[in-house]
Parts: structure tokens; sequence; C-alpha cells
């Protein structure tokens, strides 16, 4: 694909999808970016921001009519919007489950249908979806986030094969702690239970750690660039700890794979 590729980017008010938006503008495609509610502080050079939300369709139909009345055409999609939940899955209601999956799951359902006539007519069109490591391990009080990013895997997996016969592929984009708002500020279950307290505090602890130490949205925002423009394949992992999981989950025995999960959790 050339650089002069029309890019929608899905939550770009902050952190990787932001940086994302960045990036494919200053190799000059032609951006186009959604956010909830447009301020002057969502401003990005290069970039055209679309007000819309991932869980309500009425908006992304306004959304994509003004991206098409303005560019024509849609080349790439980015699925980047999301949200995240700690908390035991004892202690997570179904309506918060709902609330996460309505977003992280149904959200990207409903951007893939609205942009898939656009690509199929012209025969053409890469889809990223932003997945996780917690994609393809297991992590203990994220259990309907990690559940959300299992989902989407298995879903891109699949409209890979329906829609390659039209010229169209999808990729999955796999990070690992990133310092963004959305890992520092994660919301909490509203229902508590005494008897995950302990263990939930050295959880929280070591996902705090964690995304304090971890690098910025930049190589994350490297690595979608590469997964939109690049030569196709399925997954893109960035470097450093991502990757470095991503070869452990392969090759390791499950049993020590489990064991390094649950100490870099505080679980030991």
């Amino acid at each position: 694909m050339s650089n002069s590729q029309v890019v929608l980017v899905t939550g770009v008010s902050s952190g990787i999808g932001r940086a994302a938006a960045e990036r494919f503008s200053s190799l000059g495609c032609r951006v186009f970016g959604t956010v909830r509610n447009l301020v002057p502080a969502n401003a990005i050079p290069g970039v055209t921001l679309l007000e819309m939300d991932v869980r309500d369709e009425a908006s992304i139909a306004r959304a994509i009519d003004t991206l098409i009345a303005q560019a024509k055409r849609i080349d790439v999609l980015v699925n980047n919007a999301g949200v995240t939940l700690l908390g035991a899955t004892e202690e997570t209601s179904i309506t918060e489950a709902q609330t996460l999956l309505d977003t992280n799951l149904l959200g990207v359902l409903r951007m893939i249908r609205a942009v898939l006539p656009y690509m199929r007519a012209r025969r053409s069109g890469r889809i990223v979806n932003v997945s996780s490591v917690l994609g393809f391990l297991p992590a203990p009080y994220m259990p309907l986030y990690s559940a959300s990013k299992h989902a989407v895997e298995g879903l891109s997996e699949s409209l890979d094969h329906e829609v390659r016969q039209f010229g169209i592929r999808v990729a999955l984009v796999e990070p690992s702690f990133t310092r963004t708002n959305l890992d520092l500020h994660a919301p909490r279950t509203a229902s508590r239970i005494d008897d995950y307290v302990a263990t939930f505090g050295f959880v929280t602890q070591a996902v705090q750690r964690n995304v304090q130490q971890a690098p910025y949205p930049d190589g994350v925002a490297a690595t979608i660039v590469d997964a939109a423009l690049g030569q196709w394949k399925m997954r893109h992992t960035p470097k450093g700890e991502a990757s470095l999981l991503a070869k452990l989950r392969r090759f390791m025995p499950a049993a020590s794979v489990e064991r390094g999960l649950r100490k870099s959790f505080g679980l030991a």
C-alpha cells in the first residue's frame, strides 16, 4: 500500500489512538480520527476529527457519511477505541460486563460492518484491530477486558478468511503495558468481596508499577502503521515485552508461562 491512504482511526483523543493518527499523518496519509466529544483540546495537526461513539450505530453512520463525502473511500480502518475494568470475575456485574463488551467487541463489529461495503466496492482495504497480549494470555482481575480481547482475536481471524476474496485483509496488534491514561486510571467494579481484597491489592500494585515503567504509545503506534501499510501478516507485537510474551506463550511449557504470569502480577 502507498502512503496516500485514507485512514480512519477510532479513539484518538489520547494514548495509542492519538499517537497512531499522528504517525499516519506524518507519512502523508489522509487521516480521520474519531472522538466521542469534539473539543479544541482534541485537535491533531493533519487529522480530521469526527464525532463518533462506537456504541452508537447512528453516530457511526453519520461519521462514515462525512468521511466518504470528503475522501470518497476508506483504505484503512484502525479499531483502537476501548475501555478496561479491574475487579474479580465474581465481583463483575452483568451490566458492567455488557458495558465493556459493547465498546471493546461490539464496537469493533459495528465499525467493521460500517466500512466493509466501501472496501468491498473497491476490492481493497486493511482492517487493523488493536488487541492486547491479553488476547492470548489470561489476566487476573481483568477478566472481561481479557475476554473481550480474546474475542477480538477470534473475530479478526475469522473475518480475514471471509474478506480476503475481496482484496481486504485483517490484522491484529497486540501491545503489552503501555503508559496511557486507560491503564493508569482503570475503573473498578462497583461490587467488592472481602475474600479478594488481598490478592486484588497485589495485582493492582503490579499493574500500576508496570504501567509507570512501560514505554509511551509511540512504539505501539509504529506497529499499527506497519500492520496497516506494510506487508500483511495476522499478528503484530510491538518490540520489547509484547514480542517476548508472544514467543514465551508459543514456545514455553504452559506451567512455566503460568508461573511467570502469576509472579508478574504479584501472585507468586
